[in-house]
């Protein structure tokens, strides 16, 4: 995405949707400080007041669902383009997102008209420096998890997981879908474990020494440093190096 005001691309998207009002009412799903100030930031520059339902996705997903048109949800900012995706297909958004400003700051690939993209994160490898040679991870890729090299060293979370969905989906779009069934098969082969835990716990997998390398998103690594999440994770993560394998440095494969 280009650099521009994150408050510019929130006040278009406010603009794009609705008529101004007095108050808007955001059903959010991402939870972070700087979220809160953008928002803050708004309704100084606006005079609009912001209504934040906070909870995760699921639950916030069924409650508008169940409310049908008598949602009190204006806006609904969740973490995923999978997640976008599917809520579409259930027929829950509206289209409109069209602004200029949206247009000219958000590439093709990170918008519809019914949702838009307004960070960006990847899903990374992360692997343990003792096990794993320089050599090894020389041209990785997400197509080299399913390399018999890593059999039995590999940890993930479950298929269903909606990280993981985009992951393939990005194969898909890329290799097709006969490729990515093959690399699939290969994954599973290349398992330490059975799938278990969120992304924090194949980090603490790889620290443990229970596989080599692992596959999560960037940001948990920083949040487990930060000691926020206990100790325990934070003596986890010090043992952990992160990899951004070549096919996302070549062809941003998994960003949102």
């Amino acid at each position: 995405m280009k650099k521009i005001s994150i408050l510019s691309l929130i006040l278009s998207l406010f603009i794009s949707t609705f008529a101004i009002a007095n108050e808007v009412n955001i059903f959010n799903a991402r939870h972070y400080k700087a979220d809160a100030e953008l928002y803050n930031k708004f309704t100084a520059a606006t005079g609009i007041k912001v209504n934040l339902i906070n909870g995760k996705s699921g639950a916030l997903e069924k409650r508008m669902i169940e409310e049908g048109a008598d949602s009190a949800a204006d806006l609904y900012i969740t973490a995923d383009a999978g997640r976008c995706g599917a809520f579409q297909a259930k027929g829950m958004t509206q289209s409109g997102l069209t602004s200029p400003t949206i247009k000219s700051s958000v590439p093709n690939n990170f918008r519809t008209s019914h949702w838009v993209g307004v960070a960006k994160r990847a899903r990374i490898i992360y692997y343990s420096p003792e096990r794993v040679t320089g050599a090894e991870l020389s041209g990785m890729s997400y197509e080299g998890l399913a390399d018999p090299k890593w059999k039995g060293r590999l940890v993930i979370r479950k298929s269903s997981n909606i990280y993981n969905k985009s992951l393939v989906a990005s194969l898909i779009a890329n290799n097709g879908k006969k490729a990515t069934a093959e690399w699939a098969k290969g994954v599973v082969a290349n398992m330490a474990r059975p799938s278990e835990g969120n992304d924090r716990a194949q980090i603490m997998a790889v620290a443990a020494g229970e596989a080599d390398i692992a596959v999560a998103n960037t940001y948990y690594l920083a949040l487990m440093l930060s000691g926020n999440k206990g100790a325990e994770q934070q003596e986890a993560a010090k043992k952990v190096k992160a990899f951004f394998s070549k096919s996302r440095r070549k062809r941003n494969a998994y960003e949102y």
